[in-house]
């Protein structure tokens, strides 16, 4: 038995901790000790799941985002991997998207990305995925259970190891996708005369302007922050951030571009600019996406997560004609919703998307995939010009909101799940019984409710990891949100196991 504690180390369906010393009250968590217990607990878990798709060796690809500490982690997790007789391909710089692709391409019977997706140049981590796609948090619980028992499978036979440069193939695999719809005249370089602005973030998407537009005849000049550094010295690579945001959409419109393209630091997630530098993103992506995934769709369902806006919902049901089912936040629980819609309830889902730019669809394996999601908004922006019409016209019917803000209360205490599970049923209660407010019908997690004076809504949920309630509040009103926050304000000062003093700032 080890000492050793993993249960820290786990983030969801990931696996993440402090990988470097640098930042003050920050130690290292991902110890060298760590991703050893970590690689021998999934090989442990690997065999006792599956056995290999080819003879009796398993064949597990590796990649790793721009991070510092990729070389350390990955130098330290290929000889655990080799000792228990594995087959690694070492595919070096590569998004997360592109790791489980060479379980299709490669038949790789499993493959780990080495990431901390958009978090802190000090933090790394791990994500697995089989043949059926990423696996599942429980799996991860797992993993470290088995690491934390201090198993060690060992084969007479090591394992081999090769340099696998599987970021040639992923590339060509979307360049051949492009050319193949949009079908131009001239068929190798369909993208002649567009002009396509890059942010990276100095994470691993750059190769999507250099190895997928460029060789298709995309302008790419403007494009920013292609090469890889793992201190991030630009920006957040998040399109989540405001500033990240900002860059880009100051670098359309400096360049004068058609479009601009930001990924996150790992490649899972990606939004748009349009040429007018407006930003694509959050609702605005999720309804260029809807349109995609619609057309050979009639009356398809899209899958979100909680915090859309009304006005996403009405664009898809009544502009488009789809359905909306929102859900839990989490990419994991979004995906997961999508297929078990498809598969046990019959229901046409091509589309799981989280407003975190998180989007996978059915077409491709239901894999979140921001160079995927990008490349068929090019190939769509591609075919729209050709009618003189952008992908912003597809969705010039979305209302946004007029206002919007989100909230992060602390719980206080210890049992935070269970005191912040209370807060949401005594809110669900208030809001029932206050004639302003109309209690939400399709609420998948917390408690959603209408304000129709203010029109407008709160969402109130406790956070997916953390002793956190998130509260999302949005109006089509201007000082909607702050009639909205009052009434709660006043809810929230009666809870001392809560820090509101957010909601004053």
């Amino acid at each position: 038995m080890s000492d050793l504690s993993l249960k820290k180390l786990k983030s969801g369906s990931d696996i993440r901790g402090v990988a470097i010393e640098g930042i003050p009250g920050e130690p290292v968590t991902l110890t060298d000790e760590a991703i050893d217990a970590i690689g021998y607990g999934f090989v442990a878990w690997l065999s006792e799941r599956t056995s290999p798709a080819k003879g009796n060796r398993f064949n597990v690809a590796i990649g790793h985002d721009s991070r510092i500490t990729a070389d350390r982690v990955k130098n330290r997790l290929i000889p655990v991997l080799t000792d228990c007789g594995i087959d690694v391909k070492d595919c070096g710089l590569a998004t997360t998207p592109a790791m489980f692709m060479t379980t299709v391409d490669f038949d790789c019977d499993a493959a780990i990305e080495i990431t901390a997706s958009h978090h802190p140049w000090n933090r790394n981590g791990l994500k697995f995925f089989l043949k059926s796609g990423g696996i599942e948090s429980s799996d991860v619980a797992a993993i470290l259970e088995l690491g934390e028992e201090g198993i060690r499978l060992s084969a007479k036979d090591k394992g081999t190891v090769t340099e696998t440069p599987y970021m040639n193939t992923y590339a060509e695999t979307l360049r051949n996708l492009i050319c193949e719809k949009i079908n131009s005249d001239d068929y190798a370089r369909p993208l002649r005369g567009f002009h396509i602005v890059v942010d990276a973030g100095n994470g691993a998407g750059g190769f999507y302007a250099s190895r997928v537009l460029e060789p298709l005849g995309a302008d790419i000049s403007g494009s920013q922050f292609l090469e890889p550094d793992g201190m991030f010295p630009n920006h957040v690579p998040n399109p989540e951030d405001k500033t990240a945001m900002a860059s880009v959409s100051a670098a359309v419109l400096e360049h004068n571009a058609d479009l601009g393209i930001i990924f996150d630091t790992d490649g899972d997630r990606a939004a748009c600019v349009g040429r007018d530098g407006r930003e694509i993103n959050r609702n605005a992506l999720i309804a260029l996406a809807s349109c995609i995934a619609l057309e050979d769709n009639d009356g398809g369902t899209i899958v979100t997560d909680s915090v859309t806006s009304s006005g996403l919902k009405t664009f898809i049901e009544e502009t488009l004609g789809g359905q909306h089912r929102r859900f839990k936040r989490g990419y994991r629980n979004v995906i997961n919703e999508a297929k078990r819609l498809n598969l046990e309830e019959l229901v046409n889902a091509p589309l799981a998307i989280e407003t975190s730019g998180h989007a996978a669809m059915r077409d491709n394996y239901f894999l979140d995939d921001g160079a995927y999601l990008s490349t068929r908004i090019l190939i769509k922006a591609a075919l729209l010009a050709r009618e003189g019409k952008t992908v912003g016209d597809l969705i010039a019917d979305l209302k946004e909101p007029k206002e919007s803000a989100e909230y992060r209360l602390s719980i206080l205490d210890p049992e935070f799940a269970a005191a912040g599970q209370k807060v949401i049923d005594d809110l669900t209660a208030w809001a029932d019984q206050n004639g302003d407010y109309v209690l939400a019908d399709d609420s998948a997690e917390g408690v959603r409710a209408t304000k129709t004076p203010a029109d407008g809504w709160f969402l109130l949920r406790l956070s997916v990891h953390d002793p956190v309630l998130p509260l999302n509040i949005e109006s089509n009103l201007e000082g909607g949100v702050t009639d909205i926050l009052n009434d709660l304000k006043a809810f929230f000062r009666t809870y001392h196991t809560l820090d509101a003093s957010c909601l004053e700032e």
